[in-house]
């Protein structure tokens, strides 16, 4: 295509290096699509006849045929997917497939065919993850009255309801829904004829390809479309946390589903046994998507390290842009694949998660006892201290917290009634964290309630 300037072929071994083929051939389709666009609007300008338009995109539909059978069968040579499909476009219907590109660069053309095509995968990924958001719905409402522990630095903490913690899943991953549809939002922009940098002498009609693509509006600065990928990064932006937020929720399901925790049951068909080991059941999909996620990060680095020093606008280096990109979507699409179902079929052992609590000496519900304090007039400060030194007779002692006679509590804490004994239970303590957000019982219910709304808007806006 540039052989007018050189006096040499390129070098084979530069034809081996500069290719993408093993990259962008995924994008036939999305890079036809955006071809016959661009014909029809040289057509409708005059830049080319009716007749000639109409070749044109009955040639590019053959080409796709041919492609999707495997017909056709693309050459190095010619570098890539653009190229291919349109020497193979010349081949079936003459000169008139060398007009295609008249008023149009490679450099807007991939923006645009990737544009359309990571449009594509996003539409589906927001599936996936709605799926999601619907089984920890599904778990919350099952599990909301079930009480397990609560962890911090992994250490028992309070009672919760397994409900509240499903539902602290689904707003972290409501999030990354919204993430996703702000990456989509921002490539909601067309492309064509913003050329090679500058734009084109030629009088393209850009609100016409951009209405047929079906985007919101037309790129607005021709150096800016060609030379950034901001777009990009806000697609890793949203892969690289949600793949954050899924390795932690991995981690936090792998532990609890331990003989030690012994209180969260995973699926027998999410799980894999050992090969010499007949026992063991192994939470091996957990595993791959905490595993996983360092690679996510990792396209993530590579596209910012990548543009960090380019100069404006285009440079080749931007040719690599797609190799983490598609990794990541892959990645992606794998993981949401397996979660929402994984998810689903996730179960409690509400005995082995009371007796966990109960091992821990009730020692749980010492907060509850400092609070009753505060309520009795004590300040929290000393309210703490009596509660600690409380607790460390519990231990001491190897006594629960709830098995201590009043006269014992009272000879610790003399500000304690009578009355303490209402508090002293599980069940008491999840029902009384009833702060807008809390675990509260009637708190997750809202909670789901709120949730369900939300996911119902997702729904009905696919």
């Amino acid at each position: 295509m540039w052989k007018g300037r050189f006096e040499e072929d390129t070098a084979q071994v530069v034809q081996k290096f500069t290719q993408s083929l093993d990259l962008d051939w995924r994008l036939y389709k999305h890079d036809i699509q955006g071809s016959v666009a661009h014909v029809r609007m040289l057509g409708k300008v005059g830049l080319i006849s009716d007749l000639e338009a109409a070749q044109i995109v009955d040639g590019l539909n053959i080409v796709l045929a041919e492609i999707e059978s495997g017909k056709f069968k693309p050459s190095e040579e010619l570098e890539d997917v653009h190229m291919n499909i349109e020497s193979r476009l010349t081949e079936l219907i003459g000169a008139v497939g060398a007009k295609l590109h008249a008023g149009r660069s490679r450099n807007d053309q991939v923006a645009t065919t990737v544009r359309l095509y990571l449009r594509e995968r996003l539409t589906n990924l927001r599936k996936s993850l709605v799926s999601l958001l619907g089984a920890f719905l599904d778990r919350a409402k099952k599990h909301r009255l079930v009480i397990i522990s609560g962890y911090t630095h992994l250490q028992q903490a309070q009672p919760i309801s397994l409900g509240h913690y499903w539902m602290a899943w689904f707003e972290t991953f409501s999030r990354d829904c919204e993430r996703l549809e702000f990456a989509a939002r921002s490539l909601d922009e067309c492309p064509l004829g913003s050329g090679a940098l500058a734009g084109s002498t030629l009088p393209l009609d850009r609100d016409m390809t951009c209405g047929l693509l079906g985007f919101a509006h037309p790129t607005r600065n021709s150096l800016d479309t060609v030379g950034t990928r901001d777009y990009m990064s806000d697609y890793h932006h949203f892969a690289s946390l949600f793949a954050v937020h899924a390795s932690r929720m991995a981690e936090d399901l792998i532990i609890y589903a331990t003989q030690e925790f012994g209180w969260l049951k995973l699926p027998d068909s999410f799980c894999t046994g050992s090969s010499i080991m007949p026992q063991k059941k192994n939470p091996d999909v957990l595993e791959l998507i905490r595993g996983k996620t360092g690679q996510v990060i990792g396209h993530t680095v590579d596209l910012l390290i990548m543009t960090k020093g380019l100069p404006m606008t285009y440079d080749r280096d931007l040719q690599e842009d797609k190799r983490g990109l598609f990794a990541s979507l892959d990645t992606l699409d794998g993981i949401l694949e397996v979660l929402p179902s994984l998810i689903a079929k996730t179960e409690v052992d509400e005995r082995a998660a009371r007796a966990s609590l109960e091992k821990g000496l009730g020692l749980a519900l010492a907060t509850d006892v400092a609070e009753y304090l505060v309520l009795k007039g004590v300040p929290f400060r000393d309210a703490h201290w009596k509660v600690g030194k409380l607790a460390h007779y519990c231990i001491e002692k190897e006594k629960p917290l709830t098995g201590l006679s009043l006269d014992e509590l009272m000879t610790h804490i003399p500000e304690i009634e009578a009355d303490v004994v209402d508090i002293l239970s599980l069940e008491k303590s999840v029902e009384r964290r009833d702060t807008f957000g809390g675990t509260g019982f009637e708190q997750v219910r809202a909670q789901i309630e709120r949730g369900e709304e939300i996911l119902g808007e997702k729904i009905r806006a696919m």
